[in-house]
């Protein structure tokens, strides 16, 4: 059909625009849907068109714009290519800016042999004995905090659930020291807000770190719809997604969790998926239908975590009515007086003995390692995990 004289905009006439406007957008349609039709036959005929269409026509999303940083255990996609196996630019190698960013193995080698998680994965502890894990609340919890848990304790092996006592004496720093001395390796802590779970603390224990996670799109096992039942088997773990130093740290502690070997009879697996700084937590079942075809059935809870803070140590105990500390000396003021009336190897003994019941004690002051704050994030295409 010709079109017409006159632009739908200039003609007076309400009706009469009106209807040529619609003339004009069927006649719009019915040329996508000929050129699609056109397309689609062509491409039924030769796939290689389909495969070059498809390799040119690759959208923009937040994921595969993502502004990499020196932090990226991974080099960035597009110079993964040219990129050695992890430098820095030496001198007379040219200009730094044009040099790929490339995270040094030797680098993110020393984090994983210093960080606290070296004893889980050293192999020194026995991998059929699950971590033991303490679950409590915040103050004052309500039924769905306490529903949360349940289903806490049904997702790690060795998890324990106790509640929280009311009153003074009882802050997380305390709680983690306490559970460090009587041999718990992890501690969580559901904080409440309204009256719904919005929070989670999670310390790995003697010595930290301490992650604080904000906690949404909470479902429990009974709001999925055909979900399986749970055993007490060892379950697998998935983590995908944690490429940077701090996402390291984060999936080694959340490994830490779950026995080293898992149990494949039980046919569950947990996966920690991380997209754009979100944790999706999934637990399912492996379903065979048959010897070809298998499927996944979920177990549950599923709930989404981000990270808003890593400290070092346990949490920390202000005491504001604490006394001044003593006055000491200098290091190497007083190094040559030394006792004579003890004999050498009884303060040896002394010495063992004050370390054997040396008790963990929470510290009084947070050493932050990373903490999210609003500035952070100038574009939505930062990601740190």
């Amino acid at each position: 059909m010709p079109s017409s004289r006159f632009e739908p905009s200039s003609i007076k006439n309400k009706i009469k625009r009106e209807e040529i406007a619609r003339k004009q957008k069927k006649e719009k349609r019915q040329g996508k849907l000929q050129k699609r039709l056109a397309q689609a036959k062509a491409e039924a005929d030769d796939p290689l068109i389909k495969k070059k269409r498809l390799a040119q026509n690759v959208p923009r999303t937040l994921d595969n714009t993502r502004e990499y940083d020196p932090s990226t255990l991974t080099a960035n996609p597009d110079t993964e290519a040219e990129a050695g196996p992890s430098t820095f630019p030496q001198d007379g190698d040219g200009d730094a800016a044009s040099q790929p960013t490339v995270q040094p193995q030797d680098e993110s080698a020393a984090d994983i042999a210093a960080d606290p998680f070296a004893e889980y994965f050293s192999g020194v502890l026995d991998p059929t004995i699950p971590p033991k894990v303490l679950i409590t609340t915040s103050p004052k919890a309500t039924r769905l905090t306490y529903d949360f848990c349940d289903e806490l304790v049904g997702v790690f092996p060795g998890a324990e659930f106790i509640r929280r006592k009311k009153g003074k004496g009882f802050e997380m720093g305390r709680i983690a020291g306490w559970a460090a001395n009587r041999g718990y390796s992890h501690l969580v802590v559901v904080n409440e807000d309204m009256k719904q779970p919005n929070a989670l603390t999670v310390v790995h224990l003697p010595e930290g770190p301490t992650a604080y996670f904000k906690l949404t799109s909470i479902q429990l096992s009974q709001q999925i719809s055909g979900h399986a039942r749970a055993t007490a088997h060892f379950p697998e773990l998935v983590l995908n997604g944690f490429v940077t130093r701090l996402g390291h740290t984060v999936g080694r502690l959340f490994q830490t969790f779950f026995p080293p070997m898992p149990e494949f009879q039980g046919r569950q697996v947990v996966t920690l998926h991380n997209q754009r700084d979100f944790l999706f937590f999934r637990r399912h079942r492996y379903a065979f239908r048959s010897p070809e075809k298998v499927a996944l059935q979920e177990i549950g809870p599923r709930f989404t975590l981000k990270l808003r803070s890593l400290k070092k140590g346990l949490p920390a105990v202000k005491i504001l009515g604490a006394p001044s500390k003593p006055l000491q000396f200098e290091p190497g003021e007083d190094e040559d007086a030394t006792p004579t009336d003890i004999p050498e190897g009884a303060m040896a003994v002394d010495e063992q003995s004050e370390h054997e019941r040396k008790e963990i004690v929470p510290p009084t002051e947070d050493e932050c390692i990373w903490v999210w704050k609003p500035e952070l994030e100038t574009t939505r295409r930062t990601f740190f995990l």
